[in-house]
């Protein structure tokens, strides 16, 4: 069975949304500007919300939702 190239896009936006939220909770701990990870954070979130509605995998019930995590 092939991989859809959109599944492997949606992961991938996924694990990058993660890293990125984990950056963005380090630098207010520490105090510093996180403003460009925000903007960052917001536009892969609207890549991924794009790439999820277009995509026949995210209308399976097995796959976790962590767009917002």
């Amino acid at each position: 069975m092939e991989e859809d190239p959109d599944d492997y896009r949606i992961l991938k936006l996924r694990a990058e949304i993660l890293e990125l939220g984990s950056a963005i909770r380090q630098l207010q701990r520490e105090g510093l500007e996180d403003a460009a990870a925000q903007l960052l954070i917001a536009r892969k979130r609207a890549l991924l919300d794009r790439l999820a509605k277009n995509s026949p995998a995210t209308r399976s019930p097995n796959v976790t939702d962590i767009r917002r995590s």
